[in-house]
């Protein structure tokens, strides 16, 4: 008769020491989850042979004329039960996966116009859906986020900017091509004991990021800086030089879980490690590499 009683000591208490969970999903793409809730960030998991990919992929080639498709076999082993999935833009390593995530598990889904419309061409329903433009801030019953207003990295040599917007739910299935940026956020996600700070691309509005104080930062990293002015000083600074920064979006996409990025890690990830100590010698940098799992205390 005492075990049930032990047991549900036990749950309770870890429940009570304020830990989180990170699942790096790749690109983008964390499962986060406490005791009580599970949310997805932009859960690119299909990672489909983009264009030429690498010589030893042996996947069929996606071309962005095509109609994109799920991996729902390895999308199924690797999501369950989740409650909320935060879109920062809907491209489709943001976005593609999610209408059949959507789907299986239910889950409310908060992004953009854009975001939304193109849920809806897949058939979500309304009750399902938050549509946002930044500057909300919504209590659930066990989180809350603050949705950011936010840009997208400076591709193309600076020569980048996408004011395409589905004012309505384009006709579905969507090609590769379809799925447009459709505006930029940032996410506080607050659980329990951690505020996480999400960023889908390198980039950020400083203005909109004032006062805001996570402990975790998810922060966006590539090679190139692609010419932005002190990004990583004026990153770290303005968020308040967070206790965990955690580099995303910083892995070839267009490669299959199986494949190393070691090369990427060496390239993006280490110099930017080094430069972070060097302007914030009390925050610690996690390198997570593919469907790596870290559990963070208060």
């Amino acid at each position: 008769m005492k075990k049930p009683f032990i047991l549900i000591l036990l749950f309770l208490s870890l429940g009570l020491n304020g830990q989180v969970n990170l699942k790096y999903l790749g690109t983008a793409g964390w499962k986060i989850n406490d005791d009580k809730i599970t949310i997805l960030i932009d859960p690119y998991i299909s990672r489909v042979k983009l264009g030429t990919g690498h010589p030893d992929d042996k996947r069929k080639t996606v071309l962005r004329s095509d109609y994109y498709e799920s991996d729902s076999i390895l999308i199924d082993s690797l999501i369950d039960r989740v409650d909320f999935i935060l879109v920062h833009h809907s491209h489709f390593d943001h976005l593609a996966d999610v209408p059949y995530i959507a789907k299986k598990t239910g889950a409310k889904v908060i992004g953009t116009e854009t975001t939304i419309n193109i849920l809806k061409a897949y058939g979500i329903p309304n009750d399902q859906l938050y549509p946002v433009k930044g500057g909300e801030d919504y209590q659930f019953e066990n989180f809350s986020v603050r949705v950011i207003p936010s840009i997208h990295s400076a591709l193309n040599d600076k020569h980048y900017i996408d004011s395409r917007e589905y004012k309505k739910p384009p006709k579905a299935p969507l090609k590769v091509s379809e799925f447009i940026e459709g505006g930029s956020l940032m996410f506080l996600a607050r659980f329990d004991s951690h505020n996480i700070l999400t960023m889908g691309s390198m980039n950020f509005v400083e203005r909109e990021l004032y006062g805001i104080k996570p402990d975790i930062l998810l922060a966006g990293v590539n090679q190139s800086q692609l010419g932005l002015y002190n990004y990583n000083q004026r990153l770290i600074n303005v968020t308040n030089k967070p206790k965990y920064i955690i580099p995303t979006h910083w892995d070839n996409f267009r490669l299959p879980y199986s494949f190393s990025q070691e090369s990427s890690i060496d390239l993006k990830l280490i110099p930017f490690k080094k430069d972070v100590e060097m302007l914030s010698p009390n925050s610690q940098v996690l390198i997570v590499r593919h469907l790596e799992e870290i559990n963070l205390d208060k």
